[in-house]
């Protein structure tokens, strides 16, 4: 990224004090937690929609692929986290790295993410309550005000609470999805997996790949959602007891929880119901085991409940997420600078509650989880491209800075996640070339904000500005 010209404001004595965060709120346990229940929710839904654009094979393809990523990046991220723990994260991280530009836009493109994914997910809890047919509620908008106003006030509440909550929440999502895969496999069958009728017009198409080869790279959109969202780990860096040890801990266990859950649940939730009968389901793990063993099945009505809580989960801490990502981003100036503003109990109150609006709009306005999907992943592999580039720039650029932990295989690990974190950016089109070039319009109107306005009125003493004052000025005594 190049080097844009910076103009830092003085602010006064208490403006950090009306910034800040409850620190040592949480270990490695509780973030490795957090990390999966950032993403549990992709277990239970959305990922079912890359059965409609490639096929079983399809999907296959796109999650071995997405998995490959996601960890490889994962290990850089642990990397970056342990060195420069602050709340901002990815914006932190490519602060450093890649100036204030790269920063920001990689702020930005998480923020879209972490934005427009519970809004997909507030979707899907509407379509597991209708599912179960409580007091004759649908999948609408009531549905998803609710959640976001039920788990917003949470959050304001504290964030040790929070995250104790979503722990627990989260626990009964693992146990629903271990009851899913031990009651499926008896009734796995290969033919199931390959039951989507063959495109014959399609590139390459055949039984494993039904809509071809382009059907597989729409699938890399949907893969995605097995594991997107992990990467909001370090966004829980100032609360965290000892974030050098902690942090890498943490994500790395997440990760590897989330590859395991992946794969059974590709491989048994469709071998047992067929790809064909859950391909466009809101909710496939229950529609699934009802498939396999009628209407009246009690596993099915326990997945649909438990189910919940993976949804609940995810929705719950993605909105943790956000709100960090903004309140780092408003805190140094590059966003308006009330957004950041912390109450009584020092939480981002005033973060919390914009992208929830705008979530929820989006939610109520379309009600349409894989469209929702599309323009979270296009902002999540936005951030990821420089995520990745992130790590191989600051490996170059400063080899001796102290790091609590190295990355195996060093930029070579990076470089591999950055090559399909493109692929995978490239993939939205394929989709929704409507929705992901109207996402990307909106990027390009949040940098034209920076680049007018936000770069002339940034604050020195916010903790990404301070790390990247300090490299700058030791660089200019050499």
């Amino acid at each position: 990224m190049a080097k844009s010209k910076i103009g830092y404001q003085k602010v006064g004595a208490d403006y950090l004090n009306q910034r800040s965060l409850k620190s040592g709120a949480a270990g490695w346990i509780l973030l490795a937690g957090l990390g999966v229940s950032y993403v549990i929710s992709g277990d239970f839904a959305g990922w079912n929609f890359g059965l409609a654009e490639g096929g079983w094979g399809g999907l296959l393809i796109a999650t071995v692929l997405m998995g490959l990523m996601y960890t490889c990046m994962v290990f850089g991220l642990a990397e970056m986290s342990s060195t420069l723990p602050t709340a901002g994260a990815g914006y932190g991280f490519a602060r450093r790295a890649l100036g204030p530009l790269g920063g920001y836009a990689t702020g930005v493109a998480v923020l879209i993410e972490y934005a427009v994914a519970p809004a997909a997910i507030a979707v899907f809890i509407g379509g597991y309550i209708e599912a179960l047919g409580l007091f004759g509620l649908t999948n609408a908008w009531y549905v998803y005000l609710a959640a976001y106003i039920i788990f917003i006030g949470v959050h304001v509440w504290g964030v040790g609470e929070a995250l104790k909550l979503m722990f627990a929440i989260t626990a009964v999502a693992v146990l629903a999805l271990v009851a899913t895969v031990v009651g499926l496999a008896p009734q796995f069958s290969t033919d199931n997996l390959f039951d989507i009728p063959v495109d014959t017009g399609a590139a390459m198409s055949s039984s494993f790949l039904p809509f071809g080869i382009s059907g597989a790279v729409a699938a890399l959109v949907y893969g995605i959602w097995f594991f997107l969202a992990v990467e909001g780990v370090p966004l829980a860096a100032e609360e965290t007891s000892d974030p050098k040890k902690d942090m890498p801990r943490g994500i790395i266990v997440a990760i590897l929880v989330l590859l395991a859950f992946a794969a059974l649940v590709l491989v048994l939730v469709p071998g047992a119901a067929g790809s064909s009968a859950i391909q466009d389901s809101d909710n496939p793990l229950p529609a699934a085991i009802r498939e396999a063993y009628g209407s009246n099945s009690l596993l099915a009505d326990f997945v649909n409940y438990a189910g919940l809580a993976g949804l609940v989960a995810s929705f719950f801490s993605i909105i943790y997420a956000y709100s960090r990502q903004l309140f780092a981003l408003s805190r140094a100036g590059y966003l308006p600078r009330f957004l950041s503003l912390t109450g009584s109990r020092q939480t981002p109150w005033v973060a919390l509650l914009v992208p929830g609006t705008i979530g929820f709009l989006l939610a109520a306005a379309t009600k349409d989880g894989a469209l929702l999907i599309n323009i979270a992943v296009f902002g999540a592999t936005a951030s990821y491209v420089l995520l990745n580039l992130s790590h191989i720039m600051l490996r170059r650029r400063e080899p001796d800075l102290e790091r609590g932990y190295l990355t195996p295989g060093g930029t070579k690990t990076t470089g591999v996640a950055l090559v399909l974190s493109v692929i995978a950016l490239v993939a939205t089109f394929f989709v929704d070339i409507l929705a992901a070039g109207i996402t990307a319009v909106v990027f390009v109107v949040f940098v034209a904000y920076f680049w007018f306005y936000s770069r002339h009125h940034l604050v020195a003493s916010a903790p990404e500005e301070e790390f990247a004052q300090i490299t700058e000025a030791g660089d200019s005594l050499r």
